[in-house]
């Protein structure tokens, strides 16, 4: 089922190196050109986040107020996101469409040499055909983990998976090739400095859409 987008996704790091002459670029390339693809679904997701963080404060009025009436607050909090027009499971969407991706590159990255050859796969002095010694990338990806979690989190019952998270992608990463957690490390930095740049333009926005009004 994933074969196809193995084939493809072999095929764009095999342009890449040809064109570097560098595998670790190819993977950098590669990963910037996956989640610009599929930047639209993100941006859909950072907005949804950024909505919920707003409506925090009402959120946690109600929980207050409706404490201990269940059914209650789950109706007036459908009811605040259907005003606002927020769904929670708009977030869901960008990591389903990822996550066959994710395993294709996983499959790539193991099996690189299928679609490459015999290159070099040394990149700033660490080998990212074998698990990084050093465990620089491990702890690159979990960092940066750390911190898109942190950006985009909307809850505070989310902060134990907020620590959790991270530490489970320290240890896999420290299992796998290091040119998967090069992957996360690159996608994560993708997905914050996209996070930052529409958190600084909303006022913007919102500027121009009330001056509108």
């Amino acid at each position: 089922m994933l074969d196809p987008i193995i084939s493809v996704l072999g095929s764009i790091l095999s342009f890449f190196y040809e064109l570097t002459g560098s595998y670790g670029l190819a993977i950098v390339i590669l990963t910037i050109g996956v989640r610009a693809l599929t930047f639209p679904l993100m941006a859909k997701q950072m907005q949804s986040t950024n909505k919920m963080q707003e409506l925090q404060p009402e959120l946690k009025k109600l929980q207050e107020k409706y404490k201990d009436d269940k059914e209650t607050l789950n109706k007036k909090t459908m009811e605040l996101w259907k005003k606002h027009k927020v769904n929670p499971a708009a977030g869901c969407l960008p990591l389903i469409v990822q996550m066959p991706v994710l395993i294709a590159m996983f499959r790539l990255l193991r099996d690189y040499q299928q679609f490459l050859g015999d290159v070099d796969p040394v990149f700033l002095g660490i080998d990212l055909s074998q698990s990084d010694p050093f465990f620089i990338l491990p702890i690159l990806a979990g960092g940066t983990t750390f911190l898109q979690q942190k950006l985009t989190m909307t809850s505070q019952s989310n902060s134990s998976m907020m620590m959790i998270m991270p530490f489970m992608i320290i240890f896999i990463s420290s299992t796998l090739p290091a040119g998967l957690p090069l992957y996360f490390v690159v996608g994560n930095i993708f997905s914050l400095i996209a996070h930052l740049v529409m958190k600084k333009n909303k006022p913007e926005t919102q500027k121009e859409g009330g001056a509108n009004q």
